[in-house]
């Protein structure tokens, strides 16, 4: 069984009857979050979506990580494409009440991976200069996205500053991690979305100093001053089922 079953009763709905197809596991990561009103991120989520609040506002998280094991369902890691630095920008949106994940954007150091995540996920992925390093006390995270245009960096060190905790259900943290799909649009416009399963976030308080942040800036959330909650994790191992249509009434 794939570490990712280690627990199924926390889902706040059941598995997908249908067979997983993809692995991942996600290292060293920073939920980094700042409230934002709804009305400002209207224009990035197709109207079909309804754009979840929580403590009186929605709200934006930024995450970097690192991700292993990045395969195929019965394929073993696969040379310089299994593990590479990953960075997002997403908000919290609901269809069918089922809460999920609305991606603004996404930042890899890999070109097969990106190319992928556009082609069969439908995913904004964009190649970044990436580098990731544990200093023995905190991470040191740098992501540069490549290509012409303005600059889409994010700079800074980070790391756990509390015990392990599980965050309890209607909780901020809960409302911002424990999420078990994503959603996104294809090309003619049909909101599709994908299944998730992992054991609860095994969190812990975190502390980040950024040196540059651009992300939002450049997908049009500026982000000012430092983030309202930051939480890290040290690992999860996620498995993924593929896209299904969304029948929003």
């Amino acid at each position: 069984m794939h570490p990712a079953f280690a627990r199924t009763d926390h889902r706040p709905w059941p598995l997908p009857t249908g067979p997983w197809v993809g692995r991942q596991t996600w290292h060293d990561l920073l939920f980094a979050h700042w409230p934002v009103p709804a009305a400002r991120l209207r224009p990035l989520v197709p109207p079909s979506l309804e754009i979840q609040e929580h403590s009186g506002t929605s709200w934006v998280g930024l995450v970097p990580f690192r991700m292993s094991g990045v395969s195929a369902r019965g394929l073993p890691d696969l040379p310089g494409f299994s593990a590479f630095p990953e960075m997002n920008l997403r908000l919290y949106v609901d269809a069918d009440g089922k809460p999920g994940v609305w991606f603004v954007s996404l930042d890899a150091a890999n070109r097969l991976a990106v190319w992928g995540a556009r082609r069969f996920f439908h995913l904004p992925y964009f190649l970044a200069s990436m580098d990731t390093r544990d200093d023995g006390q905190r991470i040191q995270y740098s992501s540069v996205r490549l290509g012409p245009g303005r600059r889409v960096a994010f700079r800074g060190a980070f790391g756990p500053t509390s015990p392990v905790f599980q965050s309890a259900p209607g909780t901020l943290e809960h409302f911002l991690t424990e999420r078990y799909c994503l959603y996104t649009e294809t090309p003619s416009g049909q909101i599709v979305r994908a299944e998730i399963h992992h054991p609860p976030w095994p969190l812990q308080a975190a502390g980040c100093d950024i040196a540059e942040n651009s992300v939002g800036d450049a997908q049009g959330i500026p982000l000012p001053g430092p983030p309202a909650l930051l939480h890290f994790s040290r690992r999860l191992d996620v498995v993924v089922w593929p896209l299904d249509r969304v029948g929003i009434g």
